[in-house]
């Protein structure tokens, strides 16, 4: 009565949203070999950017750690206007593409595709694709079964990256009840979050990050202070320097934010979601200093996870580089050399050259995201 086992029982499980995307690839290959591979885009609308996120390629992978502007993708763009999937037989059609992303699916070899946009609630978040190494790979029985398999991957996908962000707008929002003090500016939380997508990415290969990994380190950078809501005003927001007792409870702020989202990951049911562990890090750990001298922990080195050290480097160039009440804003150069003389000591090296490396890209997001237009 029960020899027959559910083909997709594995996502019943608590596994990474990533391996879940693996699973259902294999279970697709036994009906169409021919599927070489299933990735994933996700869409940012506040900068108009498409990010990898999710692959199960292996290593056939060509677009690792990509991102392009939706604006310079145009045949997407006619997928997202017409709400319509999209079948390419033979990807030569694209040989003349001047694109990167275009360019290097075909260095790959991939002659066939099939493209569906990704909505949850309407609201388009990014774009699933199915690829072939053989042309005409898609028939209309495959792409029946294609539909179904690629609703069900949207379904998965959309579920982890609105859990995600309704853990984020949970946070937020008691931020906001917070009296609305202003120790942030959302400037400065985008500024901050976008220079650790830049570490990261620039990390990638040597700490073998994924685009799943980046992508939440990008997402949950800003909520690293979320503790200073339970700091007293007359030490959150004095304009001049605290005092030794003053700074004690200031660096309470750690162990507070570990313990909030404690709290939100279970009264909001979400403490089985995969990945909390990056925030907790990244709340409570992004004040440990590799020389041990940090806080809460005093850990060292490697002991301190890798999106802590990330997200402390960017949070520190951001505080260097803007004006705040008690100091005016670095420029750029002066700030580097301030991480460079840090580097090793209090921040880690390979992060902190990291930043530097992406000087562009640095202004380019300061221009965005000066503090008269946060969003």
């Amino acid at each position: 009565m029960f020899d027959y086992q559910d083909t997709l029982h594995e996502l019943n499980k608590n596994i990474p949203v990533g391996d879940k995307l693996l699973y259902v690839h294999n279970v697709l290959k036994q009906r169409y070999e021919y599927i070489d591979r299933i990735a994933i885009a996700v869409y940012d609308p506040k900068t108009d950017l498409l990010k990898t996120f999710l692959h199960s390629s292996g290593q056939d992978e060509p677009l690792n750690h990509y991102q392009a502007s939706l604006a310079d993708s145009p045949s997407l763009q006619e997928i997202l206007q017409k709400n319509k999937p999209r079948v390419v037989s033979n990807l030569n059609i694209f040989k003349k593409g001047k694109h990167t992303h275009t360019q290097k699916i075909q260095q790959q070899g991939y002659a066939s595709s099939y493209t569906m946009p990704m909505f949850i609630d309407n609201t388009f978040f990014g774009f699933l694709f199915f690829n072939s190494y053989h042309a005409d790979a898609f028939n209309e029985e495959s792409l029946h079964y294609l539909d179904i398999f690629g609703h069900l991957i949207t379904m998965v996908v959309g579920h982890d990256l609105t859990s995600m962000r309704n853990l984020m707008a949970t946070v937020k929002t008691a931020k906001d009840m917070a009296k609305r003090r202003d120790f942030e500016t959302g400037a400065h939380l985008n500024r901050m979050a976008h220079y650790s997508r830049l570490i990261a990415l620039k990390l990638a290969d040597k700490y073998n990050f994924t685009d799943e990994y980046i992508e939440k380190v990008f997402v949950y950078a800003p909520l690293h202070d979320i503790g200073k809501i339970g700091i007293p005003d007359n030490i959150l927001l004095k304009p001049g320097k605290l005092s030794d007792n003053e700074f004690e409870q200031m660096k309470t702020h750690t162990s507070i934010g570990k313990d909030m989202i404690d709290n939100i990951l279970c009264n909001f049911d979400l403490e089985n979601f995969t990945s909390t562990e990056i925030l907790r890090n990244i709340a409570e750990l992004h004040h440990e200093a590799v020389n041990g001298s940090g806080y809460p922990l005093g850990l060292k080195g490697s002991e301190i996870p890798i999106e802590s050290r990330i997200v402390a480097v960017a949070d520190v160039f951001d505080a260097l580089t803007s004006k705040r009440p008690y100091k005016m804003a670095w420029d750029n150069q002066e700030a580097f050399a301030m991480l460079e003389k840090l580097a090793g000591e209090k921040l880690d090296g390979d992060c902190v050259s990291a930043l530097i490396s992406c000087q562009d890209e640095i202004k380019s997001i300061q221009e965005r995201f000066s503090n008269n237009h946060s969003d």
